[in-house]
């Protein structure tokens, strides 16, 4: 996974979760253009359209490989068992390059464990070759033009709709799905997790209404304030249940197509309406304490009144903060309890 978007796991934060499913990034996946049905039924060829060309598939699918954050889930969620997928680092809680969810679903389908390809200096084209492919999944992703079109050598790609990193879980989950000749089964999956996440939020009732600035701190140089715009998953999955954005996070989002941005501190007073400063790191840390007596951040009044909800720093349920389609289940109600219990906190 590319520098850029570790920024976004860590920066996942930056390994890397959705606008569940209404993210304002991108066009939906419902204005990708559809084929007619082929003579024998089966929904092929299917033509999708995206930020980097226009994608064919012509006969469903029986070979799959994902790249970039999360794309396998949508496979393994309906079912199939991709040949090759990207390998976890960050969040992975043993080391093996698989986040616990997806063990569990691979578990599930009782399926062998499918090749791992390791992005860190980015895409592993010929490890992708190597699982033969049918179709290559990348609906959420930073792909490049230049990536996009060495994919396409090996076999058809689906590319994000309109932003990189701007792909919202349930335009994945849609996009992915109707690649693999499976649009109806992604639609219901689509209301699953949107119904498992409502009815997760309406039990944290001190969330209703609040404003979440999800932001990413370097302990070590607090002189900037980052944080993640609508077009990312995790501010556009809350967005997506209908709580509120912070008001810079909703101006940032209008002028920028960008997933994240910095501020300088010195900009603090624009995040006054914050009811909630989420980031990442150790809980048990300094953190905390860094913040609230930085002369700058401490005015914040979130912060002033200890209202942070920290994510413990590579751990999967940090990961399961951009939401995906097997992580909900997994763990929508542990990330909801760290969230409601910054929210109810009142500096006292």
């Amino acid at each position: 996974m590319r520098v850029s978007r570790i920024l976004g796991a860590r920066v996942l934060g930056t390994a890397a979760a959705a606008a569940l499913l209404l993210s304002a990034a991108g066009c939906s996946a419902s204005d990708a253009k559809e084929a007619p049905a082929s003579a024998s039924g089966d929904g092929f060829p299917v033509t999708i359209e995206h930020a980097l060309g226009t994608t064919t598939i012509t006969a469903k699918p029986k070979r799959v490989a994902t790249v970039a954050w999360a794309n396998h889930e949508v496979p393994l969620a309906l079912g199939i068992v991709p040949e090759g997928m990207s390998k976890a680092t960050w969040g992975d809680d043993d080391g093996d390059g698989i986040l616990p969810w997806v063990e569990d679903r691979l578990e599930e389908l009782g399926g062998k464990t499918p090749v791992l390809f390791d992005e860190t200096d980015g895409i592993d084209f010929a490890a992708v070759s190597d699982t033969a492919p049918d179709v290559i999944l990348a609906a959420y992703s930073g792909l490049t033009q230049e990536d996009y079109d060495t994919l396409s050598k090996i076999a058809p790609v689906v590319a994000y709709p309109d932003t990189p990193w701007g792909t919202s879980l349930e335009d994945m989950i849609s996009l992915d799905s109707r690649a693999l000749g499976l649009e109806q089964e992604g639609e219901q999956l689509n209301a699953e997790l949107r119904e498992k996440a409502e009815a997760s939020l309406a039990a944290h009732p001190e969330l209703a209404g609040k404003k979440a600035l999800f932001a990413f701190m370097n302990p070590s140089d607090l002189s900037k304030i980052g944080f993640y715009t609508v077009h990312d998953t995790r501010p556009g999955f809350l967005a997506g249940l209908g709580l509120p954005q912070p008001e810079a996070v909703e101006a940032e989002s209008e002028k920028t197509g960008e997933f994240y941005v910095e501020y300088s501190s010195e900009m603090a007073d624009e995040f006054d309406d914050v009811d909630v400063f989420v980031t990442y790191g150790d809980p048990d840390g300094d953190l905390v304490k860094q913040l609230q007596t930085d002369p700058l951040i401490s005015q914040i009044p979130a912060v002033k009144a200890g209202r942070i909800a920290i994510l413990e720093d590579s751990t999967p349920l940090a990961a399961s903060a951009n939401p995906s389609p097997l992580s909900i289940d997994w763990g929508i109600d542990d990330y909801f309890d760290v969230l409601a219990d910054a929210a109810g906190k009142t500096g006292e």
